[in-house]
């Protein structure tokens, strides 16, 4: 039986063997399966030039409605009128108008669904709820799409890198093995994983955990094993963890002190250079310690 205070200082004696490459290929889990969006828009406006010389240079545009609204003697006056008149100030005016026009077109749209009668009212509420379905359909198909075809291959080569290594320093090039060997097989297993899983949960909250952890073990099996079919990689990760899901779910558990000093003192920093690539360390260790049967403190150091 696996002793879980040995098998975690395994898992962290390797992963700090190999520190960097640990971290990164880690990191690039957590990335891509987390998913992180960034959005930003960095605008070209001058703040500094707001004077007569930029007001000059607007276009020919007629402004003399504008002149009446500020006292060209009052120097404050002279400041907003600069900052009206400004490239910022336009983009601000246009972006008001736009939102007047579309409010318009709204009401206009909202007054003539009122004139509607009963049938047509609800042959426009089906046509809504076709449209809006659809659309969403086409959301997570994308989105099963690009889990099956990308992200899955990644999460077996990222189970590939840490379990190799436990025994020698792994190379970052292990994380594309789900692409070189066995690809198509790899993409069949996981999806059906990922709809069992999705299927289970439905039921309820507590048989999809279950599930989850019956299932933890196929990953490193398709690492080890491309060729391995869907059939027994279900089977043998399911013999893998009869017994042990409980004790996987403690070891999980015991890395909720280091996710909660990470999350509120260093903004998630602890994780990406400490927790993460230790937790995908223990994992492999733990896969490890149940594919041979072994004690976590006889795995070879």
């Amino acid at each position: 039986m696996w002793d879980r205070k040995k098998l975690k200082e395994v898992a962290k004696e390797k992963f700090q063997a190999n520190y960097w490459k640990c971290v990164l290929v880690a990191l690039l889990f957590s990335f891509i399966m987390g998913g992180v969006g960034y959005g930003g828009y960095r605008g070209n406006y001058n703040f500094n030039n707001f004077n007569n010389n930029s007001i000059n240079q607007s276009s020919g545009k007629d402004t003399s409605k504008d002149d009446d609204l500020f006292d060209e003697d009052d120097p404050d006056d002279a400041k907003v009128k600069a900052a009206y008149e400004s490239q910022l100030g336009k983009d601000i005016k246009d972006a008001i108008k736009d939102a007047e026009k579309a409010d318009k077109e709204s009401r206009q749209i909202f007054n003539k669904l009122k004139d509607l009668d009963g049938p047509g009212m609800a042959a426009f509420v089906v046509a809504l709820v076709i449209v809006v379905v659809i659309f969403v359909l086409i959301a997570v198909t994308i989105g099963i799409m690009f889990d099956a075809f990308l992200l899955n291959p990644i999460e077996i080569g990222c189970a590939k890198f840490f379990y190799k290594n436990l025994s020698e320093p792994a190379k970052v090039s292990n994380v594309t093995s789900g692409f070189d060997y066995g690809y198509k097989n790899n993409v069949k297993t996981m999806l059906w994983r990922d709809v069992y899983l999705i299927l289970w949960s439905m039921l309820f909250i507590i048989p999809g955990i279950v599930k989850s952890y019956e299932y933890k073990m196929i990953p490193y099996l398709l690492a080890e094993n491309p060729d391995m079919t869907k059939e027994e990689a279900f089977a043998e990760s399911k013999r893998m963890m009869d017994g042990q899901k409980w004790r996987a779910f403690v070891l999980d558990l015991s890395f909720i002190g280091w996710d909660i000093l990470s999350g509120l003192f260093t903004f998630g920093l602890l994780s990406v250079f400490f927790v993460a690539p230790y937790k995908r360390s223990a994992q492999a260790a733990l896969y490890d310690a149940l594919k041979y049967g072994t004690p976590a403190n006889q795995i070879e150091a």
